[in-house]
């Protein structure tokens, strides 16, 4: 079994009959989903990360969204910036990210 450091967790803003429609998905939520995935590579964390797509979180307005466990933490209002951001201060560093915390 797989025993990751970090598992996080990217809303694609799929309803219940699975077509990405929200508002995540419309602010580039597949494109936060990708970056997410390439920095864990360039840092040689996928050992240490799984990234998983979602349905929706119920909170779009703070879109696109992340979670991140253990710890629990809900990152907010996205961009490819933040991503290396959390990547480098959280993932690396174990850090929260305040700036995007919500």
């Amino acid at each position: 079994m797989i025993s990751p450091k970090y598992h996080i967790f990217i809303c694609n803003s799929c309803k219940i009959k699975g077509e990405p429609k929200g508002f995540c998905n419309q602010k580039g939520s597949s494109n936060i989903l990708q970056k997410f995935i390439e920095e864990i590579d360039e840092r040689d964390l996928s050992a240490d990360c799984i990234v998983t797509a979602t349905s929706c979180f119920q909170i779009c307005d703070k879109g696109p969204i992340a979670v991140i466990y253990p710890e629990g933490t809900w990152y907010g209002n996205l961009n490819e910036d933040a991503v290396e951001e959390i990547a480098e201060k959280h993932l690396e560093g174990g850090e929260i990210v305040e700036e995007y915390k919500i």
